[in-house]
């Protein structure tokens, strides 16, 4: 087969579905398929999911997409994975998952963090170019320490989500330097694991994986992986990267200058840079483009507080989702700009940018008799842009702005909501023919086996299908509410701390 004949396969481990894409060698989008993942919260602020539903949602999507490309197995000539990042497996010894892994969206490890944080936080963020959060392995490794020390013992290997997933293919082991910076575990500079940052907690060094490159063939498809999802045995395996690493990658953000704003389960605004930007209210990870490093602010809950949204207030039982999606979005379109006052923060989960405060709640603020259900999805999409411009103001202050913004993620769907980002953040959004992680895990999967001859060569297939300038009325507009926005926020921040208490019972 052909170069440009050949089929890459890229597939994404979400944080509520798994997806698979094949796409060509020239670009073009042949097939997709996802199935869903179920997410428990056995306790308020816990994310968790089983790593086997993980893989009984990859053999589905596989077997799925490779029926609706109709083409043989033989012709996919590599496959690459993606997944959230710090999102850990643990196994013990005998290679058993000893728990349900939890997830990067997870606040448990709050009081862990504030350990850390009173401990070293300034030798952690001098080591890892990060500062402790939630959100990273490391005091999540804490927590287990403290509250399931039978657990921490037992561990053996530790693995990342994408890792330990395409560890079903090939039998082995290893993760690439970007998941490995998100644990918090590892020395920035050198590459390598940091001995000084596993004692903190104690943690073996000895669990943790080898580390290559995102771009690295690290085996192949083994003959039970080809059984159980139709892929042909002896298939490079390339090792793949987190999802924002191959989102922004797959959005075509290679070169300085472009941001890249993502409206999936939680929002981020992401932009390149030749060298990390230490700093305690970003977050800083190595790039897939070498040499590069990308800076990301985030806000915790987006499509996920859509989704909320829709199942809490306007599902009924037997309803097309994506239906009530879509009628939710008609009513929004109906309301003016502003939605009568009608404000919305989307902390449902704690807030990282620009807060950093896993106490944080959500909030509809300022309802009267004339708002209806238009206005409150409004607010809703509203507010999450309100949420990036403060992320956006995070990065800008530093130096970090951008003009035109590339979407991606589940929200970028609605013509909607992309006009509102345009004109809260004021810059140009384009929108990609394709561009979610899994596309970006597929055309990485080319660079790995040489379907392509750099990266850079593999994001010029990247192109736009739609451009929304912005309104310069409704910018305006957004810049009057963006103080009320902010003036809400820390007036009830207290008050969220006082309810956190009482439902704890202090």
């Amino acid at each position: 087969m052909a170069a440009t004949e050949a089929l890459l396969a890229g597939i994404d481990l979400g944080a509520g579905s798994l997806k698979v894409s094949i796409v060509r060698a020239d670009g073009a989008l042949v097939a997709e398929a996802s199935r869903p993942v179920a997410t428990e919260s056995p306790q308020p602020g816990w994310s968790e999911q089983d790593p086997q539903d993980w893989w009984r949602a990859c053999c589905q999507a596989l077997r799925a997409v490779l029926a609706q490309a109709a083409c043989p197995a033989r012709a996919i000539a590599a496959i690459s994975f993606s997944a959230g990042a710090h999102t850990q497996v643990l196994e013990d010894a005998q290679g058993r998952v000893i728990r349900p892994a939890i997830l990067w969206n997870d606040q448990r490890s709050r009081a862990q963090t504030q350990a850390l944080r009173a401990q070293a936080d300034a030798q952690i963020f001098a080591i890892a170019a990060n500062r402790a959060n939630p959100t990273w392995t490391l005091p999540q490794m804490l927590w287990l320490r403290d509250a399931e020390p039978e657990s921490f013992a037992r561990v053996a290997r530790l693995y990342l989500a994408k890792d330990w997933l395409r560890a079903r293919f090939t039998g082995t082991w290893e993760t690439d330097s970007i998941d490995a910076l998100g644990t918090l575990m590892l020395d920035a500079a050198s590459v390598r694991w940091s001995q000084t940052l596993c004692d903190l907690i104690g943690w073996r060094m000895a669990t943790l994986p080898p580390i290559v490159a995102s771009k690295a063939v690290v085996g192949h498809v083994g003959a039970a992986a080809a059984r159980a999802t139709g892929l042909a045995e002896g298939t490079p395996v390339v090792c793949g990267s987190s999802d924002t690493a191959a989102e922004t990658f797959g959005a075509g953000m290679v070169h300085e200058g472009m941001g890249v704003v993502k409206l999936a389960t939680a929002a981020t605004v992401s932009v390149l840079s030749p060298q990390p930007r230490p700093d305690w209210a970003l977050i800083n990870y190595y790039h897939i483009v070498p040499g590069h490093w990308y800076v990301i602010t985030a806000t915790n809950s987006c499509a996920s507080a859509h989704k909320w949204l829709r199942d809490t207030f306007f599902r009924r039982a037997g309803d097309d989702g994506s239906a009530v999606f879509d009628a939710m979005d008609r009513q929004a379109a109906a309301v003016a700009a502003g939605a009568e006052g009608l404000f919305f923060h989307p902390y449902l989960n704690g807030e990282r940018s620009p807060h950093w405060d896993p106490l944080l709640r959500a909030d509809f603020v300022g309802a009267g008799f004339n708002h209806g259900a238009g206005h409150f999805v409004r607010a809703l999409y509203e507010g999450i842009a309100y949420s990036l411009r403060d992320c956006r103001d995070v990065l800008q202050a530093r130096g970090l702005g951008f003009a035109v913004a590339r979407l991606t993620g589940g929200g970028a769907r609605s013509a909607l909501w992309r006009q509102i980002v345009a004109d809260m953040l004021d810059v140009q959004v384009e929108l990609p023919t394709v561009a979610d992680a899994s596309f970006g895990a597929a055309l990485l999967a080319g660079v790995g086996v040489g379907v392509f001859a750099s990266e850079q060569d593999a994001a010029k297939l990247v192109t736009v299908a739609a451009r929304t300038r912005p309104d310069p009325a409704r910018v305006a507009l957004y810049e009057r509410g963006a103080p009320i926005y902010r003036d809400i926020q820390a007036a009830l921040a207290p008050l969220n701390h006082r309810i956190h208490d009482f439902v704890a019972g202090r």
